[in-house]
């Protein structure tokens, strides 16, 4: 391990070395990357059970796009499922291309069974590893891949041997519809079969005491290999380790960040991270294991989910004993939310030319509680809760759970926003009109870490009452948003990883418990924050962002825990144009797709 570790130091002096004397090579011309996306249903076997599973072009995960900086890309989706369909690129920012982020009814009416689509996308200002998913309420689990940034010129960081992209995900034996269902009809209480990795299952499952398929990676004694991590799971954050091995992060979120080594890596529903791994060991096996965290009892728990690939040094190196098993890595508690909270404290933005400014001060500023609620079944005004069947149980941002308006049924925001601004009575929806203000803060401050308010029962229960609405913030072009995200303990105190279409965040600081302004302020970096399009917002804690809101649409703002977006920790930030042409959003492509057509 002191080896390892002398490795290690010297491959993190080696990055910051090539990140503060950037390399200089001239790059290929930008290119146009073009892709068909087949989404239709096929049966997959897994764990005994067959099951019709939605997919991309018949893989699971589906195929990666791989570009460089710069280049223009054509996504031709054609829909042969049954399902509604709109893909999400997740992480890129659509400069300017608000019509191309695939949010159905916000963005743009859904892909019809039979029908066709092309996103095009611009990766311009980008590099690093993002992802692309399906973004309708469970389908997500089957519908993703990787959407690779590669740099035009020199990474900054030693070239690596091979790169490896590393999918996390879950297997479904169950209907991704029928979940989908369950969540909105107030049933909650459905988990996943298994974790996959690549979307193989490893050699912790059998079916009839056949083991399932797992992950192999074949690598070389001394070579460099950069992982391409993404978590597409739909419920859980995860820890990763490989046995005998460390990790030097070099990115998050397609954004550089400063190199640090650890042994362990916390990535949490929609995180995506690049972390450089030397094959420097003892040749022989050693797994590669995901576990997933939850929140402790008094909160609700699901089985543990696990998953484990293996590394595998090349057949003839020296000193392997091929018959031996593989050598586990021990891993971290699935309680143990510290692992997460030191991990993301460490991500820090590295000194490297072009990279964003962080704005001085803000122009407005929100405090956002993170938390459960309920409402009445049938429209009621009052009925029982804690867990009654005359109630549901939804998420809020401020005491508020997000929904569609009505008249979206007809027109996505993003064209009554855009025919609205330009006064030319095109949209005929309305939506615009039932928008509801997102609030500065709660109308009901209380001690939001009170771990009292955990159990179901009468401590939370007037808390409970909340209502639905199409939450909306809107910001004039340019403005600097702060946003405080404090995590509350209502009915359950896990993270919250919270995703912004459109835009990165300044990840100014992290702290626990409740958060204070007269204390924490102090606190914030305002010196190499990590940039993120994903922020976890800490168990029973709190995470202080800022971003420039300068891309003009409508972007979506929510948790990407499927439970908590699919039942209403979400909102919408309408950005207004900027005073030029260039700073304002152009008109939707010519072949658009409509809702009734």
């Amino acid at each position: 391990m002191a080896q390892f570790s002398m490795a290690a130091s010297n491959l993190c002096m080696a990055i910051v070395a090539l990140v503060a004397v950037a390399a200089a090579a001239v790059g290929e011309a930008a290119t146009a990357v073009e892709h068909t996306f087949v989404v239709s249903e096929m049966k997959m076997t897994h764990l005994c059970n067959e099951t019709l599973v939605t997919v991309v072009n018949g893989q699971l995960p589906g195929p990666a796009i791989e570009v460089t900086e710069g280049d223009s890309v054509a996504v031709h989706v054609v829909n042969k499922s049954p399902h509604n369909i709109t893909i999400h690129w997740h992480g890129l920012k659509q400069r300017l291309n608000c019509w191309a982020d695939g949010v159905p009814m916000v963005t743009q009416c859904p892909i019809r069974p039979g029908h066709n689509m092309t996103y095009r996308l611009n990766v311009t200002g980008q590099e690093g590893t993002l992802w692309w998913h399906a973004h309708v309420s469970g389908l997500r689990a089957s519908l993703h891949g990787a959407f690779i940034i590669r740099p035009r010129h020199a990474y900054p960081f030693p070239k690596p041997h091979k790169e490896i992209p590393i999918v996390i995900g879950e297997w479904w034996s169950m209907n991704l519809a029928q979940l989908a269902k369950n969540m909105e009809d107030g049933y909650y209480d459905d988990s996943s079969s298994a974790t996959t990795i690549n979307g193989k299952l490893g050699d912790l499952y059998n079916c009839s005491g056949v083991v399932e398929d797992g992950l192999v990676l074949d690598v070389e004694p001394g070579k460099t290999y950069l992982l391409r991590l993404l978590n597409a799971a739909l419920y859980s954050e995860y820890y990763v380790k490989i046995a005998g091995h460390e990790f030097t992060v070099v990115g998050a979120d397609a954004n550089y960040v400063r190199p640090f080594t650890t042994d362990v890596l916390a990535i949490g529903p929609g995180e995506t991270l690049d972390a450089l791994v030397v094959a420097n060991a003892t040749p022989g096996k050693y797994y590669m294991v995901a576990v997933g965290g939850q929140a402790p009892k008094p909160d609700i728990q699901i089985p543990e989910t696990r998953s484990r690939a293996t590394v595998r040094y090349a057949i003839g190196a020296s000193n392997g004993d091929e018959a031996a098993p593989p050598v586990v890595p021990e891993m971290p508690d699935q309680h143990d939310f510290m692992v997460s909270f030191n991990f993301h404290g460490n991500l820090s933005s590295p000194n490297r030319t072009g990279s964003p400014p962080v704005p001085a001060t803000a122009d407005e500023s929100l405090f956002v509680v993170l938390r459960m609620g309920s409402i009445c079944r049938g429209g009621r005004l009052s009925c029982k809760r804690s867990g009654s069947k005359e109630s549901i149980i939804v998420e809020t941002m401020n005491n508020v759970s997000f929904q569609l308006p009505a008249a979206a049924a007809a027109t996505p925001l993003l064209e009554e926003l855009y025919y609205d601004n330009r006064g030319n009575g095109t949209a005929v929806g309305g939506g615009l009109d039932e928008l509801y203000t997102l609030p500065d803060r709660p109308a009901k401050p209380f001690n939001y870490t009170d771990r009292a308010l955990i159990p179901w029962g009468p401590n939370e229960a007037w808390l409970e009452p909340t209502e639905k609405a199409t939450v909306a913030r809107r910001f004039r072009h340019g403005t600097v948003v702060d946003i405080v995200f404090q995590n509350a303990a209502m009915m359950d105190t896990d993270n919250h990883p919270m995703h912004l279409h459109g835009h990165d965040m300044f990840v100014l600081a992290q702290g626990h418990d409740n958060y204070d302004a007269v204390r924490d302020v102090a606190r914030y970096n305002l010196v190499d924050p990590p940039l993120k399009n994903t922020v976890l917002v800490p168990r029973l804690g709190w995470a202080a962002v800022r971003f420039v809101a300068d891309n003009p649409g409508v972007w979506y703002m929510h948790c990407h825990y499927e439970l908590h977006v699919s039942i209403g920790m979400a909102a919408v930030f309408v950005i207004e144009d900027g005073p030029t042409l260039e700073s304002a959003l152009p008109p939707p492509p010519l072949d658009f797709p409509k809702c009734n057509q």
